[in-house]
């Protein structure tokens, strides 16, 4: 499988996708509320406009190297 033409579109349908594999097995209400808010709408645009401006924001923050998963408990 090639990543190479990974479009901020199809990453963030690989996101959505992987969140309601978690939504369905957990059944958690906060991310039943997330997926809610990320669904896009007839006109191609997310229930929540600003959800699609945080994802940017976030993909241009990996894609400028300063993405980070490790797990940092305080």
């Amino acid at each position: 499988m090639s990543t190479e033409n990974l479009t901020p579109e199809l990453a963030y349908l690989a996101m959505y996708e992987f969140l309601v594999d978690v939504y369905e097995r957990t059944k958690s209400d906060e991310l039943g509320s997330l997926l809610g808010s990320m669904s896009y709408l007839a006109d191609g645009e997310t229930a929540d406009p600003a959800v699609w401006k945080d994802w940017m924001r976030c993909l241009n923050k990996v894609l400028a190297g300063q993405g980070d998963a490790q797990l940092k408990l305080e």
